[in-house]
């Protein structure tokens, strides 16, 4: 992941303008680090294949990061989850205005399938690797997760609900950047159950978001904390004690689809994994 944080650095979006300062938001929040685990799930599955591949499956994983970074960036906008702080960092609407967050997030939306386009693969996993990352990232992915998440604020919804809802929100990205990592090393149907595996990493990632939002102090977590009273929240609905149990019930079962993986690709993602899948147990809540 060093080799991506340096290529991510070296390929920052340029653009050179009479504008004061839009390049240097284009690169503000994706310099800003953040977890980068959309693209540690991908380059994991190409290491585990076919490491020959992994100097241009970072432009793959690029393309991800630029997609998920558009995503926080119009996420923490005043219209939506209006906060101040991301990535231990103000938000870039706070650093600068509302216009140029919402500009920037544009920006870096399309850019990402301009990545893909120039990455160096044959055409066909060229345009694979857009579709997936376009069907999982835009109106039935995504963005359909965020407009029922705005939508429904003040709104409780039924458990399975709120499931389809951040299915949507966070698990497809997810479950995407493990299949996008399969159809560059061509293990499609590697790549089928893969993303099986990451839609219930993504509904885990997001109760274990849920679970830090009230377990953590902003600082802590680098990001507004204690702000989703009005949000279809895993702890909102069903309390912290019952998230945890939810939240270990899930751990549990892809700690066990994972002792099923081969054995270069466990060897490859396990400790990320491991590193994730457990992360709410380490605040001493089991």
């Amino acid at each position: 992941m060093q080799k991506f944080e340096q290529f991510l650095l070296q390929n920052l979006p340029k653009s050179e303008s009479i504008h004061p300062h839009y390049e240097a938001a284009l690169q503000l929040m994706l310099s800003a680090g953040g977890k980068r685990f959309r693209p540690a799930l991908l380059l994991g599955v190409v290491s585990a294949y076919n490491p020959l591949m992994l100097d241009a499956a970072r432009y793959a994983a690029y393309a991800i990061e630029l997609l998920h970074t558009y995503s926080l960036i119009h996420d923490d906008l005043p219209a939506m989850d209006n906060s101040p702080l991301r990535r231990g960092n103000p938000t870039l609407h706070v650093v600068y205005d509302e216009v140029t967050a919402i500009l920037v997030g544009d920006a870096l939306n399309t850019y990402a399938f301009e990545v893909l386009s120039n990455a160096p693969f044959s055409d066909k996993i060229r345009v694979d690797l857009i579709r997936e990352l376009a069907t999982n990232g835009g109106l039935n992915g995504m963005v359909l997760g965020q407009a029922i998440d705005c939508f429904f604020e003040n709104k409780p919804l039924a458990i399975e609900d709120v499931k389809i809802l951040h299915t949507n929100k966070t698990a497809k990205l997810i479950a995407a950047s493990m299949k996008m990592g399969a159809i560059i090393v061509g293990k499609e149907s590697v790549g089928e159950r893969l993303y099986e595996f990451g839609i219930k990493l993504g509904i885990l990632f997001q109760i274990q978001d849920d679970i830090l939002d009230v377990t953590q102090s902003s600082e802590e977590a680098g990001k507004l904390t204690n702000n989703d009273e009005a949000k279809n929240s895993f702890v909102t609905l069903l309390g912290l004690e019952r998230a945890m149990q939810e939240a270990n019930s899930l751990a549990d079962e892809l700690l066990g689809e994972m002792s099923g993986f081969d054995e270069n690709l466990h060897t490859q993602l396990s400790t990320l994994l491991n590193n994730y899948i457990n992360r709410h147990r380490k605040q001493g809540r089991i």
